[in-house]
């Protein structure tokens, strides 16, 4: 390695430094969506900037889902799965390997790629700090009732499992299910249950890692990224058609997420190495920073 490439890695830290600084003992929500998790080199990619902002001093938690490994699963037990607005209809029985999966399989498969060398994490199931209620919509138009059910929209969060285990700096890694009043397990959608997450901690930052580059005002251009979203310009966007289909809820999310408190909520693309940090701690960025107001 020449003089300069060691040069250069000192620059990198030197830029990174007040970063590290200002978010030392702050809160940072992750959430690592499915098409991250079926990457196995993206996964320990961005595990491995988890493991950074926590060897830092940050406090990282890492909420996950688990789409399609649950369909694989469902296929291969000869259960069909259904989809109503994006969201998976889950009976009974696809609802145990539901649990089944998250729990057993995909929670502990991300929990044990994180460098145990350098940190610690813990798994967390979801039904231990969210509190859910069976999830319904009505159609506005023809007036019939959705049912999805056992899938449910968290009405509370218990911080106490969370905070006891950032206090002895483990990182949580949450699978996003709930448990309802009724004594079941619901399935929560993970986006939804990442922003429930960081209102109620609140968290500094929240961070959606997929397989896009951010919010994109042509979706087949990459150089159209909105680098910064001020929440004032979202219903315009919606307007245009910028924001739609699978971006919306999540959109939808980060702005809730944002009113209760969180300063920021980054969009980014995980399938780019060390993204997240990229994202975090150098002055441009690499995806969409979603901000109250400029």
């Amino acid at each position: 390695m020449e003089l300069t490439d060691y040069i250069q890695k000192a620059e990198v830290l030197i830029e990174a430094m007040p970063y590290i600084a200002d978010f030392r003992d702050e809160i940072i929500v992750v959430k690592l969506g499915g098409s991250v998790q079926e990457d196995v080199e993206a996964l320990k990619s961005t595990l491995m900037d988890v493991a950074f902002m926590s060897i830092v001093g940050m406090l990282p938690i890492v909420v996950h889902g688990g789409g399609k490994a649950i369909s694989r699963a469902l296929k291969e037990s000869g259960l069909e799965t259904q989809f109503v607005q994006g969201l998976r209809v889950t009976d009974e029985a696809s609802m145990r390997i539901v649990e089944d999966v998250i729990k057993n399989q995909v929670n502990r498969q991300i929990a044990s790629l994180l460098p145990e060398k350098l940190v610690s994490a813990a798994q967390l199931p979801g039904d231990r700090i969210f509190f859910a209620v069976k999830k319904t919509a009505q159609d506005p138009d023809s007036g019939k009732v959705f049912d999805w059910g056992y899938v449910g929209t968290p009405t509370w969060v218990d911080t106490g499992p969370v905070r006891a285990l950032l206090q002895t700096r483990k990182i949580p890694v949450i699978c996003p299910l709930g448990l309802g009043s009724d004594g079941h397990v619901y399935n929560i959608n993970a986006d939804t249950a990442a922003a429930a997450l960081a209102k109620a901690l609140p968290s500094r930052k929240l961070a959606y890692v997929s397989d896009v580059p951010g919010l994109l005002r042509d979706p087949s251009d990459r150089g159209s990224l909105i680098e910064t979203l001020p929440i004032d310009q979202v219903p315009g966007l919606i307007r245009e058609g910028v924001i739609s289909g699978g971006m919306l809820p999540k959109i939808e999310s980060c702005l809730e997420a944002l009113q209760a408190g969180v300063r920021k909520v980054h969009l980014v693309d995980g399938r780019m190495p060390h993204s997240l940090l990229l994202e975090i701690f150098t002055t441009k960025g690499v995806g969409t920073q979603i901000v109250k107001s400029i």
